[in-house]
């Protein structure tokens, strides 16, 4: 142990001190932290909306300038104007009203032959500003791909609709890119090309935008569930370890009555009912996730409270709720902080798990298991278990050496002070 270090220093101190020297442990904190920092701000980096649109409307806008002929300082039809270009922020504007533009206020009526409706698709829109060559522009994001968008289309060979029926037809005017004289279309899934580096699923949409947001569900998920869990977890086991008697001895019968419940016996049943949403599968973990800490919560509570300091902190006339959380939990968090890693890699595995048999989130929703499930059925396409599996893979890896580090950093034999 450094020597450096003041005797004054709590544990908790030393203890941080102590897994800042392992590397492994500390660095893999640090990328996880910062992945999952990415993903909850991955909507600004990963998405098909546009930051920035650029774009001159040929409509007069209040405030350009005109020539009044009637003299009435309104601008009234058929009046020249200059027309300038005007700044639009579509992106902002979703997140923060939940709007967007229509298809036609940037002239997007028609997209390779066909009527759009709803929003503009960005993406064309930029080639299309860029074609036009009169300075407006749009800026997307880093990754401009949606998780939940359909996207080949726009890859397919442009032709002019002639007789508006919405196919192209033998004769009609085609962009022919390869030359063989029909139309190309493209039918997901793909593999990974220059577009969609890793490649697109069953239903067109981006594997690499859907894997990155299915890790922020990950996490999230883990999270969510691992602090609920530990709360009841810690009060029932602090409890019943504190009072123990007859309330720690039917306590324990009635937990492990309850722990018998088959959990996914229990979700199959509900699904058939209930569509599954991520707060009712968070909502169901917790119910069924808190007994494991609970055990080794009561067997920290039963060591401590015959110690001193506790006999201390009685005849002082202090609470019985202040003994247990003020005193004894302090010192009973080496098993609590320990077993935290191996809870989210549970959570991780069990929401992954879920999702591949079709009772955890529901499609659109990004999710590993979700993209895993589909390449069963299409084998051929790897990508759609490869890339799932290595995020799935690094991710557990991380955790795990997080949690020896943890382990090696709240060993009671380094800090003997805590027994």
């Amino acid at each position: 142990m450094n020597q450096n270090i003041n005797k004054s220093d709590s544990i908790l101190k030393k203890r941080l001190r102590k897994f800042k020297t392992i590397k492994r442990a500390y660095y893999s904190l640090i990328i996880l932290f910062s992945a999952y920092i990415f993903s909850l701000s991955a909507t600004f980096f990963v998405n098909s909306t546009a930051l920035m649109v650029k774009y001159t409307n040929n409509v007069y806008d209040l405030g350009e300038e005109f020539v009044d002929l009637n003299n009435n300082k309104v601008w009234d039809e058929g009046e020249n104007h200059i027309d300038k270009p005007q700044y639009y922020y579509p992106l902002f504007k979703k997140i923060y009203k939940n709007l967007d533009y229509e298809a036609s206020f940037f002239g997007q009526e028609f997209i390779k032959g066909k009527k759009r409706f709803g929003k503009p698709h960005y993406r064309i829109l930029k080639q299309q500003l860029k074609n036009n060559n009169n300075g407006d522009y749009v800026i997307m994001p880093l990754y401009p791909f949606d998780p939940y968008e359909e996207v080949l289309t726009e890859l397919d060979e442009d032709y002019t609709d002639s007789n508006n029926n919405g196919i192209w037809d033998i004769g009609e005017p085609l962009v022919d890119n390869n030359n063989n004289g029909l139309r190309d279309e493209y039918r997901p899934p793909t593999v990974p090309d220059r577009y969609h580096i890793m490649g697109t699923d069953s239903q067109g949409r981006d594997v690499l935008a859907r894997a990155i947001y299915g890790f922020r569900i990950s996490i999230s998920f883990a999270l969510i569930v691992a602090t609920f869990s530990y709360l009841i977890g810690i009060s029932v086991g602090a409890t019943l370890g504190y009072f123990g008697g007859r309330l720690d001895l039917y306590g324990l019968r009635l937990i492990e009555i309850y722990a018998s419940i088959p959990f996914l016996f229990t979700i199959m049943i509900l699904s058939t009912f209930i569509r599954p949403s991520l707060m009712l599968l968070s909502l169901l973990l917790i119910i069924f996730g808190w007994v494991g800490i609970t055990y080794y919560v009561r067997g920290e509570f039963y060591r401590e409270k015959s110690k001193d300091y506790v006999s201390a902190a009685v005849a002082m006339g202090q609470s019985h709720w202040n003994v247990m959380f003020k005193h004894i939990l302090p010192n009973a968090l080496t098993p609590v902080v320990t077993y935290a890693p191996f809870a989210l890699i549970g959570n991780i595995s069990a929401l992954v798990s879920l999702d591949y048999l079709g009772f955890g989130l529901q499609p659109p929703t990004p999710s590993w298991g979700e993209l895993i499930n589909q390449a069963a059925g299409n084998l051929q396409n790897w990508h759609l278990v490869v890339f799932p599996l290595i995020f799935l893979a690094v991710t557990l890896f991380l955790i795990t050496l997080i949690s020896e580090g943890v382990r090696a950093a709240f060993d009671p034999k380094i800090h003997s002070r805590l027994r």
